[in-house]
């Protein structure tokens, strides 16, 4: 993924496509869901997913709604898998079995996120620990695909410090843990309150893999503290959101913009809209349209992004230690006689830009 998002830049890093609207919780927050919608018959899904991958698209992610609804969802995934896509999978884990789960290593899943939002569910969301600490205990146990618990900051929440004890109970056992916040029902920035900033900091200094949202943190501190980000979102064009009636928005929180069918999608739309200044970007939360634009930073200032990722994390944490793939690229751009040599090489076989 990252080596052709770097040889790259006119092709979908992440797509992310809606097999089922129907869920069957009603978070109070969410606005990405409804109670009666059918499934997107399977020929029609497995079409779409032909058609993003002839645009190139590196990572189908599939979401709802709860995608789990889809009664053929893993002839979903292995159609995914099959295309040279990777398969991912975004759900709240109320339908999470031992065997749900073996079938999703048998259809070749990639990655899973799951979604808890408070230790005992409330008003609010009924996606708690209380209710999910079994789903957790068997992804534990029976994934062969990586597990991402994200747990959620800001809001009508109630308690804040559940964040903590989710994220340490999903490093217990041994899978990885985010941190996202909440925007309203319309999708606007929720700013945190200063005891919000504080948790959304001590999980920040856990241990992150490279391509994690975390090592690229300054949208999200921007976004806690409620101020701007100066930066280009490439919506449109490095990440499409497919609504269950085929049509491709910027995103989950900007449906209708540009809303053309994918079946009529181009490479000269992918370039157009990737371009095409977005009015909603310096407030934006939607953390997988910020990852697509780390991953076009790098290629396009890789020294720059790399000084920047460090030093941020630094701040939070002075015993911060760099992943393994992160300390590879530092150590190749940023130290050492060698770097002049390596970052060419580097450079040319990434083809990004020096």
């Amino acid at each position: 993924m990252f080596a052709r998002a770097m040889h790259s830049r006119d092709h979908p890093i992440v797509a992310q496509i809606v097999p089922i609207r129907r869920c069957n919780l009603a978070c109070t927050y969410c606005n990405e869901f409804d109670a009666t919608s059918l499934p997107v018959p399977l020929p029609e899904m497995l079409h779409r997913i032909d058609l993003l991958a002839a645009l190139g698209t590196t990572i189908i992610t599939l979401s709802g709604g709860e995608p789990m609804l889809h009664p053929e969802l893993d002839d979903i995934i292995r159609h995914i898998r099959r295309r040279g896509a990777i398969a991912t999978l975004i759900t709240n884990g109320y339908f999470l079995t031992r065997e749900r789960i073996r079938r999703f290593n048998k259809a070749g899943l990639d990655y899973l996120q799951i979604s808890i939002d408070n230790v005992a569910p409330d008003e609010t969301s009924k996606k708690s620990l209380k209710v999910l600490g079994r789903k957790l205990e068997l992804l534990a146990a029976h994934a062969t695909f990586v597990v991402t618990v994200n747990s959620i900051l800001g809001g009508p929440l109630r308690n804040p410090a559940d964040a903590v004890t989710i994220a340490e109970r999903a490093r217990a056992l041994g899978l990885t843990s985010t941190v996202g916040i909440l925007h309203d029902g319309s999708g606007h920035l929720r700013p945190l309150a200063p005891g919000q900033i504080s948790i959304y900091e001590r999980i920040l200094t856990y241990e992150q893999s490279l391509f994690s949202f975390a090592q690229y943190d300054r949208f999200q501190r921007n976004i806690a503290l409620g101020l701007p980000n100066d930066w280009h979102c490439r919506a449109g064009g490095r990440f499409l959101y497919v609504c269950e009636d085929g049509l491709v928005h910027y995103c989950s929180q900007q449906r209708g913009r540009p809303g053309i069918p994918l079946g009529h999608y181009t490479i000269e739309h992918l370039k157009q809209e990737a371009a095409r200044p977005k009015p909603c970007a310096p407030y934006c939360t939607v953390s997988c349209v910020h990852q697509a634009a780390m991953l076009d930073a790098f290629r396009e200032d890789p020294r720059g992004t790399l000084t920047g990722m460090i030093e941020r994390r630094r701040q939070h944490n002075l015993a911060y230690r760099p992943p393994f793939v992160l300390k590879a690229l530092t150590w190749a751009f940023l130290d050492g006689r060698k770097r002049r040599v390596l970052s060419k090489l580097a450079l040319y076989f990434l083809r990004a830009r020096s």
